[in-house]
């Protein structure tokens, strides 16, 4: 916790009121910290931010930092993501920037491009009221928010955020800190807490379940028990996002370094089998299944802390391998062969998955080849495991091959010989080679062509 918190924290009392939805107290006038209380600095914030911040102030615009770069700042981390929030709408933020596009339709921001860099730009939010019109604001029956374009004020803005520890607005006016939510007390406690009524939260937008998760497992915080209780029943909710929106979830859920974590809460809450159903239902069938995909999450966790490339597509293939490998089992035993069955498994599997978690193509493609990788791994006569060998997709093939022998899924010892053919010289290899035949792992005896019989001639009688 970044030095000073305590002295933050008996920095006078906050003024509370009831929240109309369900009566917890929030912050209706914010505590201001100003620069001398707090230890963010402008060290802390990159120069693509501050030019926008800089430059929305001169035109005469309010303009904070606001969100996760100054939670990550407050809990002494570098911030890499920098979000700024404005009473500036978005077509006045456009004209103030060249380098900026206006996107989305749901809820329209502004990204400014600095070189690779963006910088997201958000309107201060507002309530929606009856008399707004559909293009700007619309709810369904459910709660769900369909479109949220009604911009505010600040403390509007504050209510309107998810969490308490993201209402915190840092000001470029005079670099002071504004505390809306208490967010500096629940950072403290290491408590995550919605703001306002959580059943009514979750119902505008069901991925705030997937956040509490996320946020929970990266920080380390426990979740109120009040915004805790509704997941357990709202998990279905999932079911009406976009998944195209949950496979951006899925990349910050697992590929940020605390995955395994992220998985435990997730099937904790019943949120996991909203995402991967057919893999929830085989952890039901097999006890190793849930073992291969701890171990693959365990797997990438590590490469991510060593700073080593990772891909999504490793994660997939490991997450949803078992109902594809059923999948095959099944096809095999109504007579179909080994490779048409897999790829008719690798289509049924991946058909379901993309109604709810979308799989872009660039990330399918290398999911099936690691799939029918798992086959050519145990044929290695001849030439075979050198052509096995130079498949742009062996690594990630090899590394599923290891985990499922260790989630005791396959007996030990294929994996074994992988990797001594691998770090083997060309001794080694052809020693390796030449016991292949009598290698229990290597899938059956290799079947002699049957010779072809020469037509007989034909005898004149």
């Amino acid at each position: 916790m970044f030095k000073g918190i305590t002295r933050l924290l008996n920095f006078g009392e906050h003024l509370k009121s009831l929240h109309p939805d369900n009566g917890q107290a929030v912050t209706t006038t914010p505590r201001i910290i100003p620069r001398t209380e707090h230890p963010i600095s402008r060290q802390h914030i990159s120069d693509a931010a501050l030019k926008v911040l800089y430059r929305l102030d001169s035109a005469g615009f309010d303009a904070y930092l606001v969100g996760g770069c100054i939670r990550d700042a407050l809990l002494g981390k570098m911030p890499k993501d920098f979000d700024v929030a404005t009473s500036a709408t978005p077509e006045e933020v456009r004209d103030l920037f060249r380098n900026s596009r206006m996107i989305g339709r749901r809820f329209r921001i502004v990204h400014v491009r600095f070189g690779r860099e963006t910088i997201e730009v958000t309107t201060f939010r507002g309530k929606p009221q009856e008399e707004h019109a559909d293009h700007i604001a619309r709810q369904s029956d459910a709660g769900l928010l369909l479109r949220d374009n009604v911009w505010g004020n600040i403390e509007e803005d504050a209510r309107r955020r998810d969490f308490t520890i993201n209402a915190l607005y840092y000001s470029i006016a005079d670099c002071s800190l504004h505390d809306f939510a208490n967010g500096v007390q629940d950072m403290e406690t290491r408590t995550l807490r919605l703001i306002g009524d959580p059943e009514t939260r979750y119902r505008e937008d069901p991925v705030r379940m997937l956040r509490a998760v996320r946020f929970a497992a990266k920080l380390d915080f426990t979740l109120d028990p009040i915004t805790e209780a509704p997941i357990y029943d709202l998990a279905p909710l999932l079911l009406q996002i976009p998944p195209a929106r949950l496979f951006d979830e899925v990349l910050k859920l697992f590929m940020a370094g605390h995955g395994l974590m992220t998985f435990r809460m997730l099937s904790h809450y019943d949120l996991f089998g909203m995402l991967f159903p057919e893999a929830e239902e085989a952890m039901a069938d097999a006890a190793w299944v849930e073992d291969l995909i701890e171990a693959a999450l365990a797997n990438t966790d590590r490469r991510i802390a060593e700073g080593r490339p990772v891909t999504p597509a490793f994660l997939l293939a490991a997450f949803l391998w078992a109902p594809a490998a059923a999948r095959q089992a099944e096809l095999k035993q109504n007579g179909m062969p080994d490779v048409p069955a897999m790829q008719t498994a690798t289509q049924q599997v991946i058909s379901r998955q993309l109604h709810h978690v979308s799989i872009p193509k660039r990330f399918g493609m290398p999911v099936r080849d690691i799939w029918e990788l798992q086959a050519r791994l145990g044929k290695r006569q001849g030439k075979r495991a050198f052509q096995t060998r130079e498949h742009p997709r062996f690594r990630a093939a090899y590394d599923l091959l290891l985990l499922r022998e260790q989630a005791g899924e396959i007996p030990a010892g294929l994996g074994d010989w992988w990797t001594a053919f691998q770090q083997g010289d060309e001794h080694e290899k052809r020693r390796l080679l030449s016991k292949v035949g009598s290698d229990p792992a290597s899938q059956g005896k290799r079947r002699k062509r049957p010779r072809k019989r020469k037509p007989r001639p034909r005898v004149e009688e």
